[in-house]
């Protein structure tokens, strides 16, 4: 006999992805102005109304950032909703990027920074919730060249396999986190780039540093895969302009002086973590502050 719990889960779950494919149209149907406009009051109606996380993203802001005021948090979380909520309609957007220059006029990337990635032979990137991270990587494998970018799955299963099908249309690769480091590695032998966001906590909890202030798990695995194939690796964080582009900040992480060994592994993530920590103490607003990421204390 089916459980009632699963039957109801699997209707919700069907609803949820109807009304997301359904807003996705519409969203599409607008010009991009229009579309962005609609998204800042979508953030406000989350902050003001629904006040979705509200307690938590002030908190932790607050946290983060004890010198500043209460209504300075709080202009800071109101532009982390708004954020959220263009970087969610501008994910709807996807299929409407069709070429490198659909690409262009929304991401102002360096040429010589490209063209620094696209002489190595393979190369580890690290980036984090920051910014559009999904507009990022897939105008990157349009405007650089194909990535291979490890996913975490999404709770609702229509969802997740529509969202990577965008992902995919112009010639990314998905990768489960489980097989990141098997793929990974398959990928860097092959000269290929593979992409990361490394500001997510570890399940495993092996390896804790400091990360906005608190003691954090931090994923291992970028580190890793840098030091056992020898390359490059690379964090690169973009942002949005003041006039609605974005753009990326990209840097190279030092890893001559390390070696394939554990205790290089954990020194390279503390590296790319500042790197991460940095950007984020600069642009609060760009950051994903809505995910709970200090529910497990160290």
């Amino acid at each position: 006999m089916t459980d009632p719990s699963i039957t109801n889960k699997q209707s919700s779950d069907r609803r949820i992805y109807k009304l997301f494919m359904l807003f996705s149209v519409l969203v599409r149907k607008m010009n991009r102005k229009t579309a962005l406009f609609m998204a800042d009051r979508l953030g406000d109606l989350m902050f003001d109304i629904l006040k979705i996380r509200k307690p938590l993203v002030e908190g932790n802001l607050s946290i983060t950032f004890p010198e500043k005021s209460a209504n300075e948090i709080r202009s800071i979380a109101r532009r982390v909703y708004r954020n959220q909520a263009r970087n969610f309609i501008e994910v709807l957007r996807l299929p409407l990027i069709a070429s490198r220059e659909d690409a262009e006029e929304l991401f102002d990337i360096n040429a010589s920074q490209l063209s620094d990635i696209l002489q190595r032979s393979g190369v580890v990137l690290v980036s984090a919730h920051f910014g559009n991270w999904e507009l990022l990587g897939f105008c990157a494998g349009i405007m650089v060249t194909p990535l291979t970018i490890v996913v975490k799955r999404l709770r609702n299963d229509d969802v997740d396999r529509c969202i990577n099908t965008w992902r995919t249309m112009k010639g990314n690769t998905v990768v489960k986190k489980s097989r990141a480091l098997r793929e990974g590695l398959k990928t860097l032998r092959n000269k290929g780039i593979v992409s990361f966001l490394a500001d997510q906590s570890d399940p495993e909890g092996t390896f804790v540093t400091d990360f906005l202030g608190r003691p954090s798990s931090v994923f291992l695995g970028p580190a890793y895969l840098a030091l056992k194939t020898r390359v490059p690796l690379f964090v690169c964080m973009a942002y949005r302009k003041e006039d609605g582009r974005h753009t990326v900040d990209i840097e190279q992480i030092p890893t001559e002086d390390l070696k394939d060994s554990r205790e290089d592994f954990e020194e390279l993530a503390r590296r790319y973590t500042r790197a991460i920590d940095k950007a984020i103490r600069v642009r609060p607003e760009e950051w994903f502050w809505l995910h709970d990421r200090w529910k497990r204390t160290f």
